[in-house]
């Protein structure tokens, strides 16, 4: 009896990983080299070809919003953020996997940059230095918890943007929400 069970297990297990294999070989995206003719549009959002892709976890700050320095020069807040994600993506290879599709069909991405010979998360890099922010759920909270203790770590050392004033990027896209929603 227990032989016949144990069979019987282990043919379903067999089976079970079979069918996890099929559905996960032909589901999960394969990585890919962002190309360097990719079209930025935001510091979190690019084109390449007619795939739209957002870095996942990831929120610029907005375009037409401003950052105002010490010295009362006032800049775009949101080509800040473009200017450096366009940095980064000049001056390393990026390889990003896709996790998922937002709303507007973009497809989400984690990316890894290769800089002297070290592998950092994108996403990492743009919010350590102040040059983008953690993104949030509609509720407010972190929809990566790793994002947002960069994020506090460049707010407490004024780092980036941070050393100037500007109006958060979450913030004003939550506002945006809960007005929509009266």
């Amino acid at each position: 009896m227990k032989q016949a069970r144990f069979a019987v297990m282990a043919t379903f297990a067999v089976f079970a990983s079979a069918q996890a294999q099929d559905a996960t070989g032909s589901a999960v995206p394969t990585p890919f080299a962002v190309s360097k003719s990719a079209q930025l549009l935001t510091g979190d959002t690019w084109r390449d070809g007619d795939r739209l892709f957002r870095l996942y976890g990831v929120q610029s700050c907005l375009r037409g919003t401003s950052a105002e320095q010490p010295n009362g020069n006032k800049l775009d807040c949101g080509n800040i953020s473009l200017a450096h994600l366009a940095a980064l993506f000049d001056s390393a290879a990026v390889t990003c996997q896709p996790i998922g599709y937002a709303l507007d069909k973009a497809a989400f991405v984690v990316c890894g940059a290769q800089l002297n010979g070290e592998t950092i998360d994108v996403g990492t890099a743009l919010i350590a230095t102040g040059y983008a922010f953690a993104a949030t759920t509609a509720k407010g909270k972190a929809v990566n918890e790793n994002y947002l203790v960069a994020e506090i770590n460049a707010k407490m050392k004024r780092t980036g943007l941070w050393g100037t004033t500007f109006q958060h990027p979450v913030q004003l896209l939550l506002n945006k929400r809960s007005e929509r929603q009266q």
